[in-house]
């Protein structure tokens, strides 16, 4: 392809590090999760998603969505969360081929009490080594990208 718009050295740089840093803070996060709560990262990204709606209770495929999740992979995640205890799974009156997924008790208590570790490695990790200037560049940065990524779709990015 002669017209590959190939990333200079800073982008290319800049780029390298912002995945080192996405990686090294998702298998912290994750480690810390796993040692003070028995929950993965992915339970935990499950239950935010369920405490942010009304009544804990959200349909699957809004749930998938959100998480940017193949239904398939959120329904295996599903089922071994469900195993556990921390969410349910009911039918949508309204629609017999929709369901919902609903957070219980446990799966509440589960989260109040891994909440207060997660933050702190977050605040720990990230934000106590940032400026204010730093924390709202950061905002900046990411409104940014996102905004052009609700922008593209899959076929329209090699035209952007």
């Amino acid at each position: 392809m002669n017209d590959t718009r190939w990333l200079d050295a800073d982008e290319q740089r800049a780029w390298r590090r912002y995945l080192r840093m996405h990686a090294e803070l998702t298998t912290r996060l994750a480690r810390q999760l796993q040692a003070d709560s028995d929950l993965s990262l992915a339970d935990f990204e499950v239950l935010v998603n369920l405490t942010d709606v009304p009544e804990g209770r959200i349909r699957v495929t809004e749930l998938a969505k959100s998480l940017q999740w193949e239904k398939s992979r959120l329904s295996h995640h599903f089922s071994r969360m469900e195993k556990r205890g921390l969410v349910v799974r009911e039918n949508c009156p309204s629609d017999a081929r929709g369901a919902f997924v609903v957070l219980t008790p446990q799966g509440r208590a589960a989260i109040e009490a891994a909440a207060p570790g997660h933050v702190e490695t977050v605040r720990t990790l990230m934000f106590d080594g940032l400026t204010d200037e730093q924390v709202d560049a950061l905002e900046s940065i990411a409104d940014v990208v996102l905004d052009r990524i609700d922008r593209h779709d899959d076929g329209g990015l090699r035209s952007a």
